[in-house]
């Protein structure tokens, strides 16, 4: 497992690494039952404090995509595809309205944009 933390971002370290195991799942990188690093292990490997990857453990458990087991660890849980695809959906909404309001405060037109993300989507 690979976690990048940015201290200059505006994400909470517990988010981040939240958002990024969420991927490496999504993505097959993670596979169903493979164990996470401990909380313990994966403190110091990123040198930040247990509670925050207790923190971003209870948030990825909680949005079930670990099972955490008493004295054996936490594991990747088994997805639904249809869950995934349904965060994966729910994650480009989130960041297309954020690419939506930035294009407003440019001046772009919906036509503009449109035709930037054909162009982007279409590898053009």
């Amino acid at each position: 497992m690979n976690i990048i933390l940015s201290n200059s971002s505006n994400e909470p370290i517990y988010a981040q690494i939240e958002a990024q195991v969420k991927q490496q799942i999504m993505s097959g990188e993670l596979s169903p039952g493979e164990a996470l690093p401990s909380m313990r292990t994966l403190a110091s490997q990123l040198r930040i404090s247990v509670i925050t990857t207790k923190r971003a453990y209870e948030e990825l458990e909680r949005d079930g995509f670990i099972e955490n087991f008493a004295g054996k660890g936490c594991f990747v849980k088994r997805q639904n595809t249809d869950f995934l695809r349904e965060e994966a959906v729910r994650q480009t909404e989130e960041l297309l309205g954020k690419v939506c309001e930035k294009a407003r405060i440019c001046g772009l037109t919906a036509d503009e944009l449109k035709e930037m993300i054909d162009i982007i989507y279409g590898g053009e």
